[in-house]
């Protein structure tokens, strides 16, 4: 187990580690959030009802999850990495056996409070669990093959299990996202163009595992006039409602896409296309531009750690978020084949906002400890 070193800031108090706090972070988070809320009332004609009273209730639980996790000792998550990823694991796998069934997909654990979609939990422990591999990695140890093949299977498995409820989309962000991490943590480029060749070469044998409305997605995607009241439906109405809503949009509540309910799941994952209706082009760039930054405040947050955990843990908590925005914008407008995330801090959930918090409470975890030196391995030294 590494060892946990304080050069400075010894026996943070809580206070301190609150002043730490990157609090510009946490108001761009709130910002969204808002912008979140006010969209899910907008999609319900100018109610909290259904959707937005309860998006309150799990935003301001998420902040305060956003919070605590942040001024925890960045120590005891790097013990915690692996307890983490095998319970997010276990999870999953009582998905096969205990899952509650919605709209055709067994994604979810019905456990009273909330309806616990673990493939969201799994996103953050995987980022987590890669940190603390590669943080006990030997320097010298990094272009060894067999170094990356513990890591492969941490990234597979779960992804397998998540396209069998199927959730093709969250299976594709964990599978890119691990990729990611694998590659600043050091795999060198040309062996990360092999693993993305061979992933593409796969191309026809994991076609045959598809379910049929996903390869329906699929096939739209080229041709979505070939079945407008059908697999073409969705992203016909969302480009529609992108293109109606012009450089300052319809108004607030004027949205007629989306209140004549042509547009489908628009309080989750089509309430992009909803906000350019309603707000316009400069409307959604603005949104676009809270995303951009705390991306960037990502990036820079984790640059600035003193410990290759913290560094790994914040670039992989950042990258997970960017994709996540990226995906979901990218399938409303019709650059990528419907693959059904929401957008991050907008979307109507209780299980992906939760642990996008979590997510978002280690990136600032990483800010507060930012000058926790972490012991590594030396070179030469044995497994992790």
């Amino acid at each position: 187990m590494a060892q946990l070193e304080i050069r400075s800031h010894r026996g943070f108090r809580l206070a301190e580690r609150l002043l730490r706090l990157d609090w510009l972070l946490v108001v761009l988070v709130c910002a969204l959030g808002a912008v979140g809320i006010g969209m899910l009332i907008s999609a319900a004609g100018g109610t909290t009802e259904p959707w937005a009273a309860r998006q309150i209730v799990w935003f301001g639980a998420g902040l305060v999850v956003m919070l605590a996790v942040a001024v925890i000792d960045i120590g005891f998550w790097l013990r915690a990495a692996y307890t983490i990823y095998g319970l997010a694991f276990i999870l999953l796998v009582s998905v096969e056996l205990l899952g509650a069934a919605v709209m055709g997909a067994q994604r979810w654990i019905d456990i009273g409070v909330i309806q616990l979609q673990p493939s969201e939990l799994m996103k953050i422990a995987l980022v987590l669990a890669l940190a603390r591999y590669f943080h006990g990695i030997p320097l010298d140890a990094l272009g060894r093959i067999r170094i990356y093949i513990p890591p492969l299977l941490m990234i597979l498995a779960p992804a397998a299990l998540i396209l069998r409820q199927p959730d093709l989309g969250t299976a594709l962000l964990l599978a890119l996202g691990g990729g990611i991490m694998l590659f600043l943590a050091g795999l060198k480029a040309w062996k990360m163009g092999v693993a993305v060749a061979v992933v593409l070469g796969s191309g026809p044998v994991v076609w045959q595992f598809l379910h049929d409305y996903q390869k329906a997605r699929i096939l739209t995607f080229f041709d979505p006039e070939a079945d407008p009241l059908g697999a073409g439906y969705h992203i016909l109405q969302s480009k529609i409602a992108l293109g109606s809503g012009g450089l300052f949009g319809k108004g607030y509540l004027q949205g007629t896409q989306s209140h004549l309910n042509f547009l489908p799941e628009k309080q989750t994952d089509f309430i992009f296309t909803m906000m350019a209706e309603e707000l316009g082009f400069f409307g959604v760039t603005g949104v676009l531009l809270l995303y951009l930054a705390i991306a960037t405040y990502g990036v820079v947050i984790s640059s600035r750690s003193n410990n290759h955990f913290g560094r790994l843990l914040g670039m992989g908590m950042t990258v997970t978020f960017f994709f996540h925005v990226f995906f979901n914008v990218a399938m409303v407008i019709g650059l990528i084949p419907i693959v059904g995330l929401p957008l991050p801090l907008i979307s109507y959930g209780g299980s992906a906002m939760l642990s996008l918090m979590l997510g978002l409470g280690l990136l600032l975890c990483v800010g507060v400890h930012r000058d926790v030196v972490i012991s590594r391995r030396p070179a030469g030294g044995g497994s992790p």
